[in-house]
């Protein structure tokens, strides 16, 4: 697609009409809360004199719907899990996305009614967790359509959301990643496999955290302890993804660093600590997002340190392609070494989410970190680039 033709219908809106964003959230992955929570801060936070929103939700079942626009039904409270089903105007309708560049109409259609006309999209805030929508997969929809878009491109998105291929391409920049082993799909088919797998696992050094390879929010990882507990870790993780990663225990802080697009480039946040107490052994799903584990902000570290720290996060930001944000999470080892566990390509933005915290404390408050991203979408073309 050339830059001629993703240009079309590029030039902003027409004069005394806000800025359009669609903003869609929840999807198909086991982070569809997750995404409910994160939106609801977004629409809590944006700038409604300079943006006119128009909420679409993802279904669990993938069909897009329009949603009401009030955040307060899109919170986790008092441990409940909000949904887009909760949120819908409507249990029949959908959403129909542009499918050309030449037009960026929205509309939606209804069982028995007139398809209506929802007005022109200027920019998507895909605010879409794990698979289905943070992997690739809604950026080349949106590539297809010409629309501009918040964050990453297809292959960004796609590398990031896959640990294994994340840890792949960081090491060939010279970024260092942990020890590591793939269960793939085929691998757990046949005995033979298992036994294989198992091998190559037995290689690391426990604890080990068995995680799905392409999921996030802590989703189905298990600590392993004892190697006697691998199966029943590996099937767990295949309960959201058919390939599994295997990263050995690393003994040192963990660190994350927030990576956001200015005018002039990429910058790095102050970092945060996490922290995880009470009867948690790891930052699981309820540690993160239910029980609400401290996170620093920002991490007590030498000043050479966090320079060195920051430097290093945008080093990995553009190893892997990213535009417009990421969150670069590290470990300290205890013998001073810094080491990448993963990067996440969107990451959450619900009050309790790190990285809205780290760019608080480096400046940027909540609503000017969602106009910044914004912006930087808008200043970008779809397509090659």
């Amino acid at each position: 697609m050339s830059s001629e033709t993703t240009s079309a219908n590029q030039d902003g809106p027409a004069p005394g009409r806000k800025l359009r964003v669609a903003l869609v959230f929840g999807g198909r992955s086991s982070e569809h809360a997750i995404s409910v929570s994160t939106a609801g801060s977004v629409l809590r936070a944006i700038d409604r004199t300079v943006y006119e929103v128009l909420p679409i939700g993802i279904t669990q079942d993938g069909r897009w719907s329009l949603t009401c626009d009030e955040s307060a039904r899109m919170a986790i409270t008092d441990g409940r899990l909000p949904s887009v089903e909760q949120v819908a105007e409507s249990a029949e309708g959908q959403v129909v996305l542009p499918v050309s560049p030449v037009s960026r109409e929205v509309v939606w259609n209804e069982p028995g009614a007139v398809p209506k006309l929802l007005g022109e999209v200027d920019v998507v805030l895909p605010l879409l967790h794990g698979p289905w929508g943070e992997d690739g997969t809604l950026q080349g929809l949106l590539e297809l359509s010409g629309v501009p878009y918040v964050g990453s491109g297809v292959l960004a998105s796609a590398v990031g959301m896959d640990k294994e291929y994340t840890k792949r391409v960081l090491a060939s920049f010279g970024i260092e990643v942990g020890p590591y082993a793939v269960v793939r799909p085929r691998d757990w088919e046949t005995e033979d496999g298992r036994t294989a797998a198992r091998k190559r696992i037995g290689e690391l050094t426990p604890p080990l955290f068995v995680k799905p390879c392409r999921a996030g929010s802590s989703m189905g990882i298990t600590l392993v302890r004892d190697l006697t507990e691998l199966d029943a870790a590996i099937e767990e993780a295949r309960r959201h993804d058919p390939k599994v990663i295997v990263e050995q225990g690393l003994a040192g802080r963990e660190i994350e660093c927030g990576v956001l697009e200015f005018e002039d480039g990429p910058r790095a946040s102050l970092p945060a600590e996490i922290k995880v107490g009470g009867d948690f052994a790891f930052y699981d799903f309820e540690a993160k997002y239910i029980d609400a584990s401290e996170v620093e902000v920002p991490a007590r570290l030498p000043a050479a340190e966090t320079a060195a720290l920051r430097a290093l996060a945008v080093r990995a930001f553009e190893a892997l392609g990213c535009e417009g944000l990421a969150r670069v999470d590290f470990f300290r080892l205890d013998d001073g070494r810094w080491v990448v566990n993963e990067i996440n390509t969107m990451p959450g933005f619900t009050p309790i989410s790190a990285y809205p915290k780290m760019w608080e404390a480096t400046g940027v408050p909540y609503r000017e970190l969602v106009d910044r991203l914004l912006k930087a979408a808008l200043r970008r073309s779809t397509g090659l680039r």
